[in-house]
């Protein structure tokens, strides 16, 4: 398998993450690809119609790509349980607000790298930095009680947008009020998994 990735996605690192906690490092390829929203890598386009990282490319089927779908296809081929049927739904709700979390944190940063300076928007950056804010604030009150438990695809998910939130959007001080979610944090980025892919620019 051949991973097409890019060192600063926080979805790239999730899917990172996942093959380092299922065991699966050494079977993947990785490709480091130059991809932007207004200019594709070719293999990138050719791998996914949508032209987004990450994709796995498969020897023998046809290529996989949103990180969702990455991370589900590696626990299931690992049999490590990272979806645990018996709260499958939370599990895949926090993914998913970690998602959006990263999706909104990646906004900010093409909104004031693509754009010429006078057509940044900062209503718009700032709509996109509400929906991180509300889901911290979520993620603080009715979650840490699953995030206290164990260990699966949620966790890891949510562990790299927080990492992403650190790293390229410190200045917001996301652990401001949120205390209990800065304490967990704090210990799961403690993991081999998060140390051994930390993101870099």
């Amino acid at each position: 398998m051949k991973l097409l990735k890019s060192a600063a996605s926080p979805f790239v690192r999730k899917v990172l993450v996942t093959l380092h906690e299922t065991g699966q490092m050494d079977e993947v390829e990785m490709i480091d690809v130059h991809n932007t929203p207004l200019q594709p890598d070719p293999t990138v386009a050719a791998a996914n119609p949508a032209g987004k990282i990450p994709a796995l490319i498969r020897s023998d089927a046809p290529a996989l790509y949103d990180s969702r779908v990455i991370c589900r296809y590696l626990d299931h081929r690992a049999g490590t349980g990272l979806y645990p049927e018996a709260r499958i739904w939370d599990t895949l709700t926090l993914e998913a607000t970690a998602d959006a979390m990263m999706e909104a944190a990646v906004l900010i940063v093409y909104e004031e790298r693509f754009r010429p300076v006078e057509a940044v928007s900062m209503d718009w950056i700032e709509g996109q930095w509400t929906k991180v804010a509300r889901a911290l604030d979520a993620l603080n009150t009715r979650w840490m009680g699953h995030l206290h438990g164990r260990t699966d695809m949620g966790h890891l998910a949510i562990g790299c947008a927080l990492g992403y939130l650190d790293f390229r959007h410190d200045v917001r001080k996301w652990r401001t009020g949120r205390d209990a979610l800065a304490e967990w944090y704090a210990g799961f980025a403690e993991r081999p998994s998060m140390k051994a892919t930390a993101p870099s620019a």
